[in-house]
């Protein structure tokens, strides 16, 4: 009589127990709780993050608030439209390459040779729009698919035969330049036509105020509508979701920033249509990395060649075609810088100009261990060293102080990689 009292309890308390155990393993989204708690939930996240050494873009963000204030209270020039717009223009070219190299920095690795890769492009564009009168636009093509070929040589070296990128690319930098000198001849430049296509890459400007006024609301409209019709969708198969009213103060804050600058442009020539083309290449690249499969496998490469070999990822055409991207920015970004001096010499992409592009990536917040990263971290870093480069010319400082200056910029911004992916790591979160 006993055991069958016990039996009965035991099955009592099975029954509540299978009752509970739904309730026991049911799972909040964290996002979710942040965003019913308000202001609040978003401070503690925030808090959260940063004992996590999840950073972001924060400390570049506030690094280019102090260098521009530190800039404007030694020379109240600084930041006047006339070389705000000056800055802007000069950043395109370094920031064309920088984009290349935070794709092959995404997957752990670098490239030496994007430096004299960019000055070919400017040559080869030299040679056959000024030298051999080839049409501008197909020189142009042309000149770009220079680039291209080259990355996907070093990417085929790196992928199929196993050479390390570091030793394919070094090799790359010598032949390359070495090239450049050769079909730019004994003269050593080329002028080009100042009405030319590629001149007008960086001297041209929309002189009209509705041009940069139209460009703020196009950005403001487009990023309202991405995240908008995307919550839309994440909301339909039950995926986590920003607020809609998270959305709008996200876009009043875009909305001030990209007024605010639309009326500095205007107070001088107006909207730098270099400006706009590398606009272009940013919204064009962060797509392809954050919204394809092919952006994923660059991650995922980063993260573990090993793992995406067995996830089925082909290791090797992702490599190549990485390389071949980064080629491909370095002609486009060779091309601007050519335009801003109206020639094509034998000092293009020589001297610190490669180690401004590699900065410009990893000063941006690009992590040098791959798997970590944004196009839009080329933005910001090259307006670190752009603005660091005028700063200092400004104030009639010589070239050394700028290189130990941004080397020291440089040396900083990796110390904050690394102890970032160490705390990261102490966090459970790498």
């Amino acid at each position: 009589m006993s055991i069958d009292k016990t039996s009965t309890a035991a099955e009592e308390s099975s029954v509540e127990n299978t009752d509970a155990a739904p309730a026991a393993v049911a799972a909040v989204d964290p996002r979710l709780l942040v965003r019913e708690q308000g202001f609040a939930g978003y401070l503690g996240e925030f808090k959260r993050k940063m004992k996590a050494g999840d950073l972001g873009s924060i400390p570049v963000v506030v690094g280019l608030l102090v260098i521009w204030a530190i800039f404007t209270s030694l020379n109240s020039n600084f930041l006047t439209a006339g070389n705000f717009s000056d800055m802007s223009v000069a950043m395109v070219g370094t920031g064309m390459i920088a984009v290349g190299i935070v794709f092959v920095l995404l997957l752990g690795e670098i490239d030496l040779s994007v430096g004299s890769v960019s000055g070919v492009a400017g040559a080869t564009f030299a040679v056959l729009s000024v030298t051999h009168g080839m049409n501008e636009i197909l020189a142009l093509v042309l000149a770009i698919l220079t680039g291209t070929a080259a990355g996907a040589i070093h990417g085929f070296v790196f992928a199929r035969i196993g050479v390390p990128a570091f030793a394919v690319t070094l090799a790359g930098l010598l032949f390359w330049q070495g090239f450049m000198l050769q079909i730019l001849g004994d003269n050593g430049t080329i002028n080009l036509d100042s009405d030319g296509v590629v001149v007008k890459l960086t001297s041209y400007y929309f002189s009209d105020v509705a041009a940069a006024y139209g460009l703020a609301i196009v950005v403001t409209a487009g990023y309202f509508l991405s995240a908008f019709f995307d919550n839309r969708r994440r909301e339909a198969v039950g995926v986590p979701s920003r607020p809609l009213n998270e959305i709008i103060v996200r876009t009043v804050l875009l909305a001030v920033l990209a007024f605010a600058v639309a009326i500095v442009f205007n107070q001088y020539k107006g909207l730098p249509l270099a400006v706009v083309i590398f606009l272009g290449f940013l919204l064009l690249t962060d797509f392809v990395l954050r919204r394809t499969a092919y952006g994923r496998k660059i991650f995922a490469l980063g993260g573990s060649v090993e793992a995406s070999r067995r996830a089925g990822i082909n290791v090797e055409l992702v490599r190549i075609s990485v390389f071949a991207i980064a080629g491909t920015f370095a002609a486009i970004g060779g091309l601007f810088v050519a335009s801003k001096i109206a020639s094509a010499n034998q000092g293009a992409g020589t001297g610190e100009f490669l180690m401004n592009v590699i900065a410009a990536a990893v000063i941006g917040g690009t992590s040098l261990f791959g798997g970590r990263g944004r196009t839009w971290d080329a933005l910001l870093g090259v307006m670190v060293i752009i603005s660091i480069q005028y700063g200092l010319a400004l104030e009639g400082i010589a070239s050394p102080v700028q290189y130990m200056i941004t080397g020291g910029v440089l040396l900083a911004t990796v110390v904050i990689d690394a102890v970032t992916r160490k705390t990261q790591k102490t966090a459970g979160r790498a």
